[in-house]
């Protein structure tokens, strides 16, 4: 089985060392100890908690925007905007993620894009690709 140190299970389900730690003494989460009696997570344990959480997670929650029929959207706060003559780049950050946009300078203008706006980034793709970490058991 896989798995993942306290600070590493954390950053997959976006908390602090700490409240993966809390929730283990709550048993809300099973920690268990590696060979080197470092506290893990296995990967089952944490794909449990995950599937528990409401999509779109807290910031979708706290941030609530217009309904679509897409499913893959991200929540989360512009970090960069890159205009030239007719493109423009936009950078965003939700949680761990960096989502990038590549759209028109105009859309960019007409929705007044600026770093620090709270903004949804939206994913609608027939092909999603799964890749493994370098060194990741297949």
């Amino acid at each position: 089985m896989t798995q993942f140190r306290i600070s590493e299970a954390a950053a997959l389900l976006g908390v602090s060392d700490d409240t993966v730690r809390r929730w283990g003494d709550q048993g809300r989460l099973a920690l268990g100890r590696a060979a080197n009696g470092m506290l893990v997570v296995e990967g089952v344990e944490l794909a449990r908690l995950l599937a528990e959480q409401p999509e779109g997670g807290a910031l979708a929650d706290a941030f609530p925007l217009a309904r679509a029929s897409v499913r893959n959207r991200f929540v989360g706060l512009v970090t960069a905007v890159r205009r030239d003559g007719v493109m423009a780049q936009v950078e965003l950050r939700a949680g761990p993620f960096r989502i990038v946009s590549l759209m028109s300078r105009e859309a960019a203008d007409e929705l007044g894009l600026e770093p620090g706006m709270l903004a949804t980034a939206s994913a609608k793709a027939t092909v999603v690709s799964i890749e493994l970490p370098a060194g990741g058991e297949a």
